[in-house]
Order: structure tokens, then sequence, then C-alpha cells
């Protein structure tokens, strides 16, 4: 890659130019104050729940919070920034940079369905490039974004599996220097090698998304975080909600990025990827062509996609397909326990018939 060089990125040049004057709102959290009586924020007295203090707003980003993420990820505190999961993450960045029915984001597909969803909603437009046939970026991608503000790359991609290796990712973000480049690693613990959030000191136009949706088994609590510079913190704060982050969520995520929740969590991910290598040899045996697994997921194709999914539904297996022509062949497996695995496996292993005897009635949901 050609190392020009190029004027020093400033996200404010890209931003909306509403947002450079805007006063953010200054929730009571926000404006803070010392005192046993409480009275500024219109809140109830009355604790109805049986949890603590939810009868109070939370804050805006609970100091305790971003400070256990930064103790994991090893960024600083002020480069984070927490959001209900990481699709509000994406639609911060996009709300704050992209002029409705203006400017453009790049995505690289197949792959998650969301980045161009959240740019639609927000009448966006999405200039939708291929990923190659072996699901790399595509040669002279640079050529081909135009003027897009931000460029998403999902690294392992969904639904892929696949990965971009460390140093093409870094390339890309050499590539796009009037861009902000978004590397969604919401997979990363599955192959932490493959992040780059240690670059973000180096690259002011880098973004990386993280949750704790999937490694951390916190789906459920919507927990996301955006990992980004000082200043394109700065403008994201003055669009994100008041209070986005809900005290029990708070509570829930900390808990899991305690040294006794990592540990838990890096002991499931080895379970999560043994499995998920005996799905993969199965299914390989079976005659799919499997792609190589780096997130808690495999893509497999087959010659015969629909009687496949049909041994799966017909024992209560609730898999995913797609309607990407590319993957119209293919069937995503989320990987799980070994009893829901040996399961699976006996689908793919044996006749039908054996194989629904087998199961039963059994939920495998």
């Amino acid at each position: 890659m050609s190392q020009t060089q190029v004027a020093p990125f400033d996200p404010n040049t890209l931003a909306r130019p509403e947002l450079l004057t805007l006063t953010p709102y200054q929730s009571a959290r926000r404006i803070g104050g010392r005192g046993d009586i409480w009275i500024n924020a219109n809140e109830s007295p009355f604790n109805n729940s049986p949890l603590d203090k939810v009868n109070r707003y939370p804050e805006c980003q609970p100091p305790e919070l971003i400070n256990a993420y930064s103790r994991y990820s090893g960024v600083k505190a002020s480069n984070i920034i927490a959001s209900r999961g990481a699709d509000e993450a994406i639609e911060l960045l996009i709300r704050t940079f992209c002029i409705p029915g203006v400017d453009t984001i790049a995505c690289f597909g197949p792959t998650y369905g969301m980045y161009s969803i959240s740019a639609a909603t927000f009448n966006v437009g999405v200039n939708a490039l291929s990923l190659t046939d072996n699901y790399q970026l595509p040669q002279n991608w640079p050529a081909q974004i135009g003027n897009a503000k931000i460029v998403f790359i999902c690294n392992p991609n969904n639904p892929t599996g696949t990965v971009i290796a460390k140093d093409k990712i870094e390339q890309a973000i050499q590539a796009a220097p009037n861009s902000i480049v978004v590397v969604d690693e919401a997979y990363i613990e599955f192959c932490p090698d493959y992040s780059v959030a240690d670059l973000l000191g180096k690259y002011p136009n880098l973004v990386v998304l993280r949750t704790l949706s999937k490694a951390f088994a916190l789906a459920g609590a919507r927990c996301g975080f955006m990992l980004a510079s000082d200043d394109i913190i700065d403008l994201v704060m003055r669009v994100i909600a008041p209070y986005p982050v809900p005290l029990p969520v708070s509570d829930l995520a900390i808990k899991a990025l305690s040294a006794t929740g990592i540990d838990t969590m890096q002991a499931q991910v080895a379970s999560l990827v043994e499995q998920g290598k005996r799905l993969s040899n199965a299914l390989t045996a079976y005659g799919a062509k499997v792609l190589p697994a780096n997130g808690n997921y495999v893509l497999a194709k087959f010659a015969d996609v629909n009687a496949a999914a049909k041994r799966l539904s017909d024992s209560g297996v609730v898999a995913r397909a797609y309607k990407d022509p590319r993957l119209a062949d293919a069937i995503r497996f989320s990987f799980t326990n070994e009893q829901q695995t040996n399961l699976i496996i006996s689908l793919f292993t044996k006749n039908l018939s054996e194989s629904v005897a087998e199961v039963g009635q059994k939920s495998l949901r």
C-alpha cells in the first residue's frame, strides 16, 4: 500500500456541521452534584424493585463499567463509550457523521446486515461492495468507496466466520485516511490475535466495536462498547441518549468483566471452540463445504441445502439460513454445549429416521 502524505485526520471535518455547535443535553447525572436529598431529576423516591437504586437514573457512562472494560481491553477509559449493544454504536456513528440524503457508508458483503439497515433508516446511502471469493477485501476497494464517510469491516465476519489478517486491516485503515474505518470485533474473543484495538493510538480514524453479547453470554443485557479517539468520542457523546446503560445492565457487565467473570468467559470460549470443531468435522464428513470458523459459529454450504434444513427443522433445531445469493446454499450453525452438539452431529452422521428417533421430542433450543 503506498504511503502518500496526507493531512492529519480530523473527525470534525466529517461530522454533521450542526453538531459542532450543538450543546449536548445536560441530564441530571451529567450535571451531577453533592448532597443527601436528590430532587433534581423528577425521579420517584420509592424503590419498588428488589434491585437497589433503580428508582434513580443511572450514570450516562458508568465509571465502574467503563474502567472495567478499560482494564479488560487495554484501551484508555477516555476512549470508550458504553452503548446498548454494538448495534447502538453503529447507529451513533451514522447519526454523528452522516448527513441524511447526502452522505454514504461503505461495507463489504456478505456481512452483518445492520450496517446497511441502520444507514437506510437515516436516509444515508450504502455503497455495498463484495468480499472476494475467499471473503477478503477486494482489490482497489478504496477507489470504489467514493466519499463514504464510514467504512464498516466485520472481523471476524458474520456470517461467514472468516477473518482478515491484522496487517491487511491496518492497510485498510491507511488506505482510507479521510474516512472513519470501523472494525466490528463482536466475536474477537474467539480469535483475539486479530484485534486491532491496540492500533487506536496510531490511527485516529479507527473505531473498534465490541460487545458482551457473544463470548460473555450477555446477549439479553444489551451492552456494547465503542473504542475510538478522544475527538470521535467527544462528537458521539453529543448525540448519545442521556441514559444508555440501565443500572442492572451495568451491574451484570461489571461482574462479567471481573477477574472471575473473564476466567469463566475464557473457559466457555474454549469449550465452544472444541464443540465447534467437532461439529465442523461432522458437517465436512457429511459432504458440506465448511468455512473456517473464527467466531462462535460455522457456515456450511450444502449440495442440497433444503434437505439439510429439513433435517434440522424436523428435529427441532433452529439454525440460520440466508437470502443473499452467495449464501443461498448455506446454513450458519451457532456453537452450543456438548449435549446439544452431540444431537446435532447425530443428524448428519446417521440416516434421517435413526436421527429423528434418537432426538425424539428433546428441545435443542
